[in-house]
Formats: C-alpha cells, sequence, structure tokens
C-alpha cells in the first residue's frame, strides 16, 4: 500500500469519525453541559435568594425581639406601678384604719372618764352625807333629801 492511500483513508475515517462525534456524540454532551451549567446558575440564584431571605428573616427576628424587649420593660414598668399604686392603698387603708382605731379608743377613754367622773360624784355625794350626819350627829335621810343631793351631784 502506498502512504498516500493510507493517509486518505486515515483522513475518511478521521471525516467520518468527526461527523460521527458532532451528529451522535457532541449534541448529548453538549445538552448535559448545558443542563449542568444551568442547574449551577440556578442553585446560585437560589442561593442568592435564600441569602436574601434569611437577610430579611434575620431583620424580621430583630425587630421581633426589638419590640418584645418594649413590651417587656412596658409591663415591668406597669407592673411596678401597680405595686406602687397597690402600697399607696394598703398604706391609705392603714392610716384610715388607724384613724379609726385611735378615734375609739379616744370615745372609750371619754367615757370611761365620764363614767369616773359619775363614780367619783356618787362617792362624794355618799361622803358629803356621812360628812353631814356627822356634824349633826344625826342620820339623814338619803331618800328624803334626793333632790338637795342631785343638786349637790350637779355641782360637784
Amino acid at each position: 500500500m502506498n502512504i498516500n492511500a493510507t493517509l486518505f483513508a486515515q483522513a475518511i475515517v478521521f471525516a467520518i469519525l468527526v461527523w460521527f462525534t458532532m451528529k451522535f456524540v457532541w449534541p448529548p454532551i453538549a445538552k448535559a453541559l448545558d443542563e449542568r451549567a444551568q442547574k449551577i446558575s440556578e442553585g446560585l440564584a437560589a442561593a442568592e435568594k435564600a441569602r436574601t431571605e434569611l437577610a430579611v428573616a434575620n431583620k424580621r427576628i430583630e425587630d421581633t425581639l426589638a419590640q418584645s424587649r418594649n413590651e417587656a420593660a412596658a409591663r415591668l414598668a406597669d407592673a411596678e406601678r401597680r405595686a406602687h399604686a397597690l402600697i399607696e392603698e394598703a398604706k391609705a387603708r392603714a392610716a384610715e384604719e388607724a384613724a379609726k382605731i385611735v378615734a375609739a379608743a379616744r370615745a372609750e377613754a371619754e367615757q370611761q372618764a365620764v363614767q369616773a367622773r359619775e363614780a367619783l360624784r356618787e362617792q362624794v355625794a355618799v361622803l358629803a352625807v356621812k360628812g353631814a350626819e356627822q356634824i349633826l350627829r344625826r342620820e339623814v335621810d338619803a331618800r328624803a333629801h334626793a333632790e338637795l343631793l342631785e343638786r349637790l351631784k350637779t355641782e360637784l
């Protein structure tokens, strides 16, 4: 065989191989590469979208946390105000109750003082009668002189 014929035959076989590769092998490979590139770009887009959504979610979480902290602080302040108001109300009730107790004690003391004065008047009247008996050396009838004794009580 001749080198030119071999070279020519190899060139024809090579051309058939190139045509076969371009017709049947290259399109599925190109399609697979295109699909892979599309999947990669979709994955990158999804990752970017997820990153954006994560940033939005983090911002929303921070806002919610800040709002929760503010609400907790407001509730705590409200609870402190209520506690202070309850303490003041309890103090006012205690002061009112103390005033009632003091007034009752004063009224009772006044009543006891009146009773003591009455008892002293009775004793003074009895002593006056006994003194008059001794002075007159005779018995004074308390029933007969009841009006005189009553006047004496009121004067004392």
